[in-house]
């Protein structure tokens, strides 16, 4: 093993995920967070719409942020050494948000072939129960895909509002309660969700999805970045890598790649784009 102990392998396998794993130095977490709100000012406001999904091919620290080599130690520890980055979303919650995720499992609209994915949730900021941490009902992930609902609540910020189709008992949930530079590690079928953020700060941690080389996209044409060893498979298009920021050729590959895996995530509502949709924070 390389970065997580024995102790930290057994859980995932038993509960879903394993918490608090230190990958980033709180100095390092706050240089990401005034380098995501510099640009935010900039833009006058939140981060929204298609930036908050694969935003590592816009921005050079991000990229170098989902091959940052702790992170890929512990998914390495669990799904071998050839590892994909599919995806990575920004999930923010603002100050006195109202704003709630159901209880999901992530793999219900994602389209890959089998639930050998892992989602490693860094925490720029503080994230704990008085802000609209994540909660996950241990267990769940050893669960088949579980059919879900669309709900399309005003206050549920998933895309549909989509929420299991069973009952969930919230007594049974765990807080995941993370430190700048902390990060958590959830499978993809784990049954997870959050309440609103009614303190007076951001919420904000960035969600990077990673995939074994050899799991598939059986949904559509789909592309990922090669993060660490091998892909025999290719399977997914190779993403190239950013060497500056907010590159025009870089920004026109982002907007392509968003549209086309919104055709695979919104498959079936009327939603087109990351930018018509709600876009969710947890």
């Amino acid at each position: 093993m390389k970065l997580l102990t024995s102790q930290q392998c057994d859980q995932y396998r038993a509960d879903g995920y394993p918490a608090p794993i230190r990958v980033l130095s709180a100095d390092q977490a706050a240089e990401l967070l005034g380098r995501l709100e510099a640009f935010e000012h900039t833009q006058g406001g939140p981060l929204k719409g298609s930036y908050r999904h694969k935003t590592h091919l816009l921005f050079t620290w991000l990229n170098d942020l989902v091959r940052t080599e702790k992170i890929l130690d512990a998914v390495e520890d669990l799904y071998g050494a050839n590892l994909l980055c599919w995806s990575a979303t920004f999930f923010i919650k603002e100050a006195s948000d109202p704003a709630f995720v159901s209880w999901h499992q992530d793999s219900t609209y994602w389209g890959l072939s089998r639930p050998d994915v892992v989602s490693a949730w860094v925490a720029l900021t503080p994230s704990n129960r008085a802000n609209g941490a994540m909660e996950v009902i241990p267990g769940t992930h050893a669960l088949d895909q579980i059919a879900h609902r669309d709900t399309f609540s005003a206050n549920n910020l998933l895309s549909r509002g989509q929420e299991v189709a069973v009952d969930v008992d919230p007594a049974m949930a765990k807080v995941i309660e993370l430190e700048p530079g902390e990060m958590s590690l959830h499978h993809v079928r784990l049954i997870h969700g959050s309440q609103p953020n009614p303190s007076g700060k951001r919420r904000i941690g960035f969600a990077i999805r990673y995939i074994p080389t050899d799991v598939r996209q059986i949904e559509g044409e789909d592309s990922a970045t090669l993060v660490r060893g091998v892909d025999n498979y290719r399977t997914f298009e190779h993403e190239p890598r950013p060497t500056r920021d907010l590159d025009p050729e870089f920004v026109r590959l982002h907007q392509s790649i968003a549209d086309r895996n919104a055709k695979i995530l919104y498959k079936g509502t009327a939603v087109k784009s990351f930018d018509d949709s709600r876009m969710i924070r947890a």
